[in-house]
C-alpha cells in the first residue's frame, strides 16, 4: 500500500474509473447480445430497433472514453452490416 497521500488518492481514483469503464463495457456488451439474438432469431424489426439502441451505448462509450473513436466505429459497422444482411 502507498504511504504517500496523492499515491493514496490515485489508487482511489483510478478504482473508481475502473468500474465506471468496466460497467460501460459490460452495457455494451447486452447491447451488441442483443442485436446478435435479433439476427439470430430473423427478427428484422427488432434487430433494427436494438441496433439502433446499440449504437448510441457505444457512440456514448465512445464520447466518455472507454472506447477509442475506431473501436467504436468498427462494432457499429459490424453490427450494421449484420442487420443488412438479414433479408
Amino acid at each position: 500500500m502507498a504511504n504517500i497521500k496523492s499515491a493514496k488518492k490515485r489508487i482511489l481514483v483510478n478504482r473508481t474509473k475502473a468500474e465506471r469503464n468496466k460497467a460501460i463495457r459490460s452495457s455494451v456488451k447486452t447491447a451488441v447480445k442483443k442485436v446478435r439474438a435479433a439476427i439470430e432469431a430473423n427478427d428484422k424489426p427488432a434487430a433494427s430497433a436494438a441496433l439502433t439502441a446499440a449504437t448510441s451505448i457505444i457512440d456514448k462509450a465512445e464520447t466518455k472514453g472507454v472506447y477509442h473513436k475506431n473501436t467504436a466505429s468498427r462494432k457499429i459497422s459490424r453490427l450494421a452490416q449484420a442487420v443488412n444482411k438479414m433479408a
